[in-house]
Order: C-alpha cells, then structure tokens, then sequence
C-alpha cells in the first residue's frame, strides 16, 4: 500500500498572514546554537563550521568575556604549541590545552641526548578520503630524532605509529610542510666540509645540504636531493623546497627558484620505496631499516634551469599576491627598511610598489603577504600596522596598485616630536637626537598574527614603565582593521627576552624564552562574568 504525504493546506487569511510577517535574520546566539544542531542541508558545505566558529567569535568579543590566567609552567627547554597541545621536554611530555585547566595526556620515556626528538610539525588525515591503514587516521607528530629516525607518533597517546631510518652520512634536523598534510621536507644542517663519492665519477663534491622528501598517507619517500656547490656555486647559504619548489639562497643576495618537479624527472634515480630491498654502493639493505637507511637518489650532474632569479638585500624574497607579485628589498645596505612590491611576470614595479615607513627606531619594520589567502599585505611598524592590496589597473602604463585597505595605530601622543625645548628660566636647549619610534616608555606593536578560525588580527602591544612592561593583546577584525578585543597580560613583558603568542578559539597561549634557556608557559582561557 502507497503512503501518501500529507499535505499541509493553507486559507487565504494564513497566506496574508505569512506575506506580512517580515523577513529578518536571526541573530541570536542561542537561536544560532540550536539551529546547528539540525544538521547539513543540500549545497551548504561546511555552514555548521563556519556558524560554529562565528559564535564562537561574538563569544570571545562579547564585553562581558574575558580571556583569564588559568595556569603556568616553566621549563628548561622550549616549548611548543600545536593544535590544543602543548609540549614540553623536546615533544616528550604534552598536555592538552582545551580542558578548563591544561591536563597532561601522555609522557613518553626518557631517552639519551642522540634519541631526543628535534623538530615536528602536526599531521592530520584528509577528509572524505580512504585510507589503507587504520592509523593514519589518528592526528600524529611527524618527528625528525637527533639520531635521524622520522618517527609518526600518536598525537594523543605518545605511541610510535611508524619510524624509518634516514641513514648516518647525514644529519637531519629540520621539517616543514610543503604542501600542508600532503607533502613535508626534511632539512639536514649545513656540511661545510664533507665529500660523497658519486658511482661512475671521478670526482668528489662538496655536499651542502640535504633535502629527504616524502608523501604522507600513507608515508612514502618523493626521494632525496643534495644540494652540492659544484652544481648549485660555491655561495650558497641555504635551500629549502616550498610549494613545489626549489629555493636556494647565496651569499651575494641572489635568490633562485627552480622547479622540484622538473629536477626530480630529470636526475632522479630508480624510485626508491620504503620497505624494499635495494643495493647502493655495493652495499645491501632494506630502505629506510637501520643500518641501511635510506641512499641519497636525486643526484644532479649539471646545473639544471631556474625559473626566476631575483637580487635582494639578506635574500629576504617572498611571493604571493593576485596577480603573482613578489616583494624584495633592493641588494643595497642603505636600501634597508626599503621594500619593492614587483611583478613575478616580468618584474615590473607595482604603482605604489615602494613602501617605506618614516621611522626612527631600532628594530626595523617588517612586511609580509597575508596569510589568510586574501592575497594581501601586512606591513608593520613600531607604531602602525597597514594591511595593503593589490588592484589590477586597465588603462595604464603600471599593471597594479598598491593602494591600503586600513590601518592600525598604537595608542600614543601624535605630538610633533620638537628638538627645541624652552626651560622654566627661559634657556633654550637642543637635543642632540629625537625620541625614538619604538621608544619603551611608548605603546610599540611587538606581535601581529593571524587567527583563521575567528577571522581575527591579533596584535600585541607593549608598554615600558619604570619597573616592568605591560603587554595587552588587541584583537582586530581582519576584515576592516576594527578593534574588537582589547586581553592584558597579567605578566609583565620583558622586552629584550623572546615571546611567541597563539590564539586559538578560547584559548591564549604565551611562551616566552628567557636568558640561559630558561622557558614559562602561560595559558588564559575564555570565561564569562556573570552578574550578581
């Protein structure tokens, strides 16, 4: 028997009534809070995320929210944030943030300086994907050990999922994404005096660095590439693969990029995979298995094409944009606190490309891309923060422009700094220097990050008195520059130590490292006043 719906009918004094209600948008949190819970509707990918995360962030700028130190820990190594984790003890000791109060999940066993683990990054499983092993769905640490095992440990229990050797004729020590969650590198130090024997060459080269790629989920070796000065010059300073490319630094300010694709096709030897069986310099073993390791099998012979070689003043070189644009500082000492906003085209200068800010002060100011994928610009000063973007120009002899999107300033006396004072007796004294821009005793921007959950900029500002300096943390809408948040510190805030800010959801977290390795962790979480 057929079931049919019931169909709800309507008079035509209930069809007045609804065309008269008026429409409007619910606002409410509480209406927000129960309407989540009805779940995905057709075309709406990822609404329930972003309602989630906007009440969450009218929760954290609500007047009546505070942000509330709920606890402290120091150490005498570094500490480090990731995720709803903090780590102490080199990674060995974590505890989770998202508790009231920062609860310990797992301490892993102690080990001898040679096993401690020296860099890791947070890796997390794709969605919607299948995955051939049950593991790789657990969030894990993916760890480079001083004695040069790349270690998949469990981010919640401190279990070593997996471990593969990288050999001993290097020194691994550095890991970073490539491409987030898909692709990592990890970096050896620089042998400024070591040698590899190449099978069928006469010769020796000098090996600069290292670079081991590999693929996750599951983990699996891309290959390894050296870096030599015979190949790549005698000056060079650094390397690192990014975003599938090959970035090598030198000495006289050059930068290179070439493409990590196009070397791996055309020197790479038989793809080596973890596991197997292989023979390399009349030596057997099983790849990524101790003592085996894994051999070296990106070798370039010759010194392969760049795609873009740009001359800057540190080799500070950053790409990003929409367009592609590029900014650099030109490879001249005097050019310093100078920036060029350039096309990665043909390197025309933008209009309004040269961006320097009238100051006097002695840390210098610094500009970057966004990193919220708006394809903006932060440029930031002692005393005023400008969030640029590029316009693309139709009828003129420039391709874009630099024009700002807002601006932020510290709150501080705009007085004209005058040279001349006139005492109480009426003598007139010269100073011999003006007031400098990041004076202490002025409020000086220390921090500016972004937070891409709450679509917030978070900028930290400190002020110096006689005994200490006081730090408060503004959370600006990323959007309009709009202060939304204004969190101080409970500490005080040394300003010759090193401190690192994160804001995640509820949480504040504030590290700071102090003279001779000494390291203080604190932690603020979101409360709400209530009245009486």
């Amino acid at each position: 028997m057929e079931i049919k719906p019931k169909m709800l009918k309507l008079t035509s004094q209930s069809e007045k009534l609804i065309n008269k209600a008026p429409s409007r948008t619910v606002k409410n949190i509480c209406s927000l809070v129960c309407r989540r819970t009805i779940g995905p509707f057709p075309n709406s990918t990822g609404d329930i995320y972003r309602n989630n995360m906007g009440i969450m962030r009218k929760l954290v700028c609500q007047k009546k929210s505070i942000f509330q130190r709920v606890w402290t820990k120091h150490s005498k190594s570094a500490i480090n944030y990731t995720k709803g984790r903090v780590h102490f003890e080199n990674f060995r000791c974590c505890f989770n943030s998202f508790a009231a109060k920062p609860q310990q999940m797992y301490e892993m066993p102690r080990c001898s300086k040679i096993g401690k683990i020296e860099d890791a990054l947070l890796c997390e499983c794709p969605m919607g994907e299948s995955l051939p092993r049950p593991s790789d769905y657990i969030s894990s640490l993916l760890a480079v050990t001083a004695h040069n095992w790349l270690l998949r440990i469990s981010a919640d229990t401190g279990e070593t999922l997996e471990k593969v050797y990288l050999g001993s004729y290097r020194k691994f020590k550095y890991i970073i994404w490539d491409e987030p969650q898909e692709t990592l590198v990890l970096k050896s130090v620089q042998t400024k005096s070591s040698a590899v024997y190449q099978q069928g060459e006469s010769s020796q080269r000098d090996v600069l660095f290292y670079l081991a790629v590999f693929k996750v989920f599951p983990l699996s070796l891309v290959g390894i590439l050296e870096i030599t000065k015979h190949i790549f010059g005698s000056n060079v300073t650094d390397a690192m693969i990014s975003h599938g490319m090959l970035i090598v630094m030198h000495s006289v300010g050059l930068v290179r990029l070439y493409s990590f694709e196009r070397i791996t096709e055309q020197f790479m030897k038989p793809k080596q995979i973890i596991g197997q069986t292989c023979s390399c310099k009349g030596e057997s073993g099983t790849i990524g298995d101790y003592p085996f390791g894994i051999p070296c099998n990106i070798v370039p012979t010759e010194s392969p094409s760049f795609l873009i070689e740009v001359s800057c003043l540190e080799n500070a070189f950053q790409v990003g944009g929409n367009p592609w644009h590029y900014i650099i500082t030109p490879n001249k000492k005097k050019e310093r606190g100078t920036y060029h906003i350039r096309s990665l085209d043909d390197h025309s200068l933008a209009k309004n490309g040269i961006r320097e800010m009238k100051w006097c002060s002695l840390e210098p100011d610094w500009i970057q891309f966004h990193p919220d994928d708006s394809e903006r610009i932060i440029h930031v000063g002692p005393d005023q923060i400008s969030v640029l973007k590029l316009k693309e120009l139709q009828e003129d002899s420039y391709r874009c422009q630099v024009i700002e999107d807002f601006a932020i300033f510290a709150n501080r006396d705009r007085e004209v700094n005058n040279l001349i004072t006139v005492t109480a007796s009426g003598r007139t004294v010269k100073k011999r220097f003006a007031q400098l821009d990041d004076d202490p005793e002025q409020e000086t921007f220390k921090i500016v990050i972004y937070e891409d959950e709450l679509e917030l900029l978070t900028v930290v500002a400190v002020t110096q008195n006689e005994t200490e300096g006081k730090a408060h943390v503004d959370l600006h809408c990323n959007d309009t520059g709009r202060l939304l948040k204004k969190i101080v510190l409970q500490e005080s805030w040394d300003v010759t130590h090193s401190h690192s800010i994160l804001i995640d959801r509820d949480t504040l977290i504030h590290i700071e490292e102090k003279p001779n390795r000494n390291f203080s962790c604190y932690v603020y979480k979101l409360i709400r006043i209530t009245d009486d």
